[in-house]
C-alpha cells in the first residue's frame, strides 16, 4: 500500500515543483482554501495554541494571526515540494544568509557546530546553508510513516550535503562522525514537544512551564561544539534571510539547562515578533500542568 501510495503521488508532487513561483503560489493560495477553510486542519489546535500563549489579545487578533499562520504553512508545504527540483541558484536568491562570516570563522577554527533553530520563519530551506560551506549537514528528524516518501525526503537533503538522522540514532552518528574528525553542522529544531517520561527538563515557553528537549545542549557539552542559533526572517513570500547568533563557543563553561534556556528566550522572541510564522498546529504545550514534581 506505502508503494502504491508513493507511485501515485509522486508524480503530481513532481509536477508540482516544476512549477514557476508564481503558478506554485497560486496553488498555495488554493491549498489554504481547502486545509483552513473548508477542512479546517488542526484548527482546535492553533487556536488552543494561540489563546494560551496570547490571552491578552482579542478575537479579531486571534483570526488575524490564524489565517496569516495559515497562508505561510500552505506556502512552507509548496516550498518543500519545490525542493525536490530547485536549483541551487534559485535557492541561493530565496534563502540568504545575513553573517555568513560567522560560520566561516568557526569553519576556519576546525569547529563543528549544533545549530539550533525554532520551527519559525522558514525550516525547509536552511539545507541551503551547505551552498556555504565546506560542513557536512545532519539534521535531527522524525522519520515518516510512508519508507518511499522518507527516502524521497533523504534524497532531496542528500543533493546539497545535508543528512537526515532520527532521534535515535544522533548521538550514534555524531559519535561516529566526530571520532572520524569530519566537520559538520547539526541542525536541531528543538523546540517541539518531547515524550513525557521522569527526568525531564521542565521551564516556561511563552509564560506557560513544559518539557523541553536538551539533548543539543547534551550534544554540544560531550562533543565540545559550538553552538549557534540562527533566526529566520521572512522577507516577502518566497525570501528569507538568516542570521546567526552565537549561544556559546565554551559550552561546558556554562550551568546545565542555560543552552536550551537561551535557545528557548530566542525563539520567544522571534514568535513575539510576528506570531503569524510560528508553527502552531503542533501541540507544543499539551504537557503543561504535568510536572509532577512542580505540583503539591
Amino acid at each position: 500500500m506505502q508503494l502504491l501510495v508513493y507511485i501515485l503521488v509522486y508524480p503530481i508532487l513532481w509536477v508540482i515543483s516544476v512549477l514557476p513561483f508564481r503558478i506554485l503560489y497560486l496553488f498555495s493560495d488554493f491549498l489554504f482554501i481547502i486545509l483552513y477553510k473548508i477542512a479546517g486542519y488542526r484548527t482546535k489546535t492553533v487556536n488552543e495554541n494561540l489563546r494560551l500563549v496570547f490571552p491578552n489579545k482579542s478575537e479579531k487578533e486571534i483570526r488575524e494571526i490564524r489565517a496569516r499562520f495559515y497562508h505561510h504553512l500552505c506556502d512552507m508545504i509548496v516550498e518543500a515540494i519545490k525542493s525536490m527540483t530547485i536549483s541551487p541558484e534559485e535557492l541561493k536568491k530565496r534563502f540568504k544568509f545575513k553573517n555568513i562570516d560567522l560560520i566561516k570563522d568557526l569553519e576556519s577554527k576546525n569547529r563543528s557546530i549544533v545549530l539550533m533553530v525554532g520551527h519559525y520563519g522558514s525550516w525547509e530551506w536552511i539545507f541551503a546553508l551547505q551552498l556555504y560551506v565546506k560542513y557536512s549537514g545532519y539534521a535531527v528528524y522524525k522519520r515518516l510513516r510512508n519508507r518511499y516518501f522518507d527516502r524521497l525526503v533523504k534524497r532531496i537533503r542528500a543533493r546539497h550535503n545535508s543528512y537526515l538522522i532520527t532521534t535515535k540514532e544522533t548521538f550514534s552518528v555524531i559519535k561516529r562522525v566526530e571520532k572520524d574528525g569530519e566537520l559538520a553542522i547539526y541542525g536541531f529544531a528543538a523546540d517541539q514537544s518531547p515524550r513525557l517520561r521522569k527526568g525531564l527538563y521542565w521551564n516556561k515557553f511563552m509564560g506557560t512551564e513544559v518539557p523541553m528537549h536538551t539533548g543539543a545542549e547534551v550534544l554540544a557539552k560531550r562533543y565540545d561544539l559550538a553552538v549557534i542559533f540562527m533566526h529566520v526572517n521572512r522577507l516577502k513570500r518566497g525570501f528569507y534571510e538568516s542570521e546567526f547568533q552565537v549561544i556559546t563557543e565554551d559550552p561546558n563553561s556554562l550551568a546545565d539547562f542555560s543552552i536550551t534556556d537561551k535557545f528557548f528566550k530566542l525563539v520567544e522572541a522571534e514568535i513575539y515578533k510576528n506570531p503569524a510564522y510560528y508553527l502552531w498546529t503542533h501541540k507544543r504545550w499539551k504537557h503543561k500542568d504535568k510536572n509532577t514534581e512542580t505540583l503539591n
